[in-house]
C-alpha cells in the first residue's frame, strides 16, 4: 500500500472529491478505511447476482457509518449494473427495480450524497433499442416505482455509449440528476463541453478516467491538462455541491492520478 497520507487532497477543492470503493483488492470495508483520510468520498460499486453479492450486511452498514462521521466521508452508491429497468420483458424489469430498492433500503442509512443509474440499452451502441418508445416507457414505469423509495435528484442517471439526448426528457420529467462520465463521453467520441454545458444544472457526480487504445478506467496521464481542467471548472461550476470520482480500479492507477491533480494544485 503507498503511504500518501502527508499528500491527502482530503478538503482540497471546492468539490468532493472521490474514487472507487474497489482500490485494494479486498473488500469494502478495508478499501474505505484506507481511502478515507486521503479523499472526500468513496463510490460503493455494488452487485448481486444469484452466486454472489457484495451488498453490506447492515453490520458492515454500520461500520460505514462510523468511518464516515468519523472521517467527514461521504459514499455515493453505484447502483447494480445488471439491471434492465427498461427491459421490454415484464418480469425482467421488475426484478431489475427490486434490486435497485434492496440496495437503496440497504444504504438508506449512510445518507449518500448520490445513487448512481445506469439506463442500460437492450444493445450496446449509439441506437440503446430497437424500440425506443418502449424502452423508454418501461423506464419511467421504473422510475415511479424508484421514485417511492428515494427523491429524484438523488439519482444520477449515467452518461452511457449512446447520446443522452435520447434520455434526458426522461431525466427532466421526473426530476433526476446527470452522472456525467467524462470518459465514456471521450471514449464515444461524443462533445463534453457540450454535454457540460447542456446539463449544467444537473450535474451532480462527475466521472473521471483515461481512455487509451479503445479502453476506459485507466489513469487519467493520457488525458491532456485541458481536457482535466474542463472536468475541474464542470465541478466547481455554480453554487451546488458535486463529487468528481476517478473511477478507476487500482492503487497504482488511482495514485498516478491523484499526483496529477496534486500538481495541477502546485500549479
Amino acid at each position: 500500500k503507498v503511504d500518501s497520507s502527508s499528500k491527502s487532497l482530503k478538503g482540497r477543492f471546492p468539490f468532493r472529491l472521490g474514487t472507487v470503493s474497489y482500490i485494494l483488492p479486498e473488500d469494502i470495508l478495508p478499501n474505505v478505511r484506507y481511502l478515507a483520510d486521503r479523499i472526500d468520498d468513496i463510490e460503493l460499486v455494488l452487485f448481486e447476482s444469484d452466486e454472489i453479492s457484495n451488498i453490506p450486511d447492515k453490520a458492515a452498514i454500520a461500520g460505514l457509518a462510523s468511518i464516515a462521521g468519523e472521517k467527514d466521508l461521504t459514499y455515493t452508491v453505484h447502483l447494480p449494473l445488471d439491471v434492465f429497468l427498461g427491459a421490454r420483458e415484464e418480469k425482467r424489469r421488475t426484478a431489475s427495480v427490486e434490486k435497485c430498492l434492496r440496495v437503496i433500503e440497504r444504504t438508506l442509512p449512510l445518507e449518500p450524497f448520490s445513487y448512481i443509474l445506469h439506463f442500460h440499452g437492450d444493445r450496446r451502441g449509439a441506437s440503446p433499442s430497437p424500440d425506443i418508445p418502449l424502452w423508454k416507457a418501461q423506464h419511467r414505469l421504473s422510475l415511479e416505482q424508484l421514485l417511492k423509495a428515494v427523491p429524484g435528484p438523488m439519482l444520477a442517471v449515467e452518461t452511457l455509449d449512446y447520446p443522452f439526448r435520447l434520455v434526458e426528457d426522461i431525466v427532466a420529467e421526473f426530476g433526476l440528476s446527470v452522472c456525467l462520465d467524462a470518459g465514456h463521453i471521450w471514449l464515444n467520441g461524443y462533445d463534453l463541453e457540450e454535454a457540460i454545458e447542456r446539463y449544467a444544472d444537473r450535474i451532480r457526480v462527475i466521472h473521471l478516467h483515461g481512455v487509451e487504445g479503445g479502453v476506459d478506467h485507466k489513469d487519467i496521464s493520457s488525458l491532456s491538462e485541458s481536457q482535466i481542467g474542463s472536468v475541474i471548472a464542470a465541478a466547481e461550476a455554480g453554487e451546488a455541491e458535486r463529487v468528481l470520482t476517478l473511477e478507476m480500479f487500482s492503487e497504482a492507477e488511482l495514485e498516478k492520478s491523484l499526483q496529477i491533480l496534486r500538481r495541477l494544485i502546485a500549479g
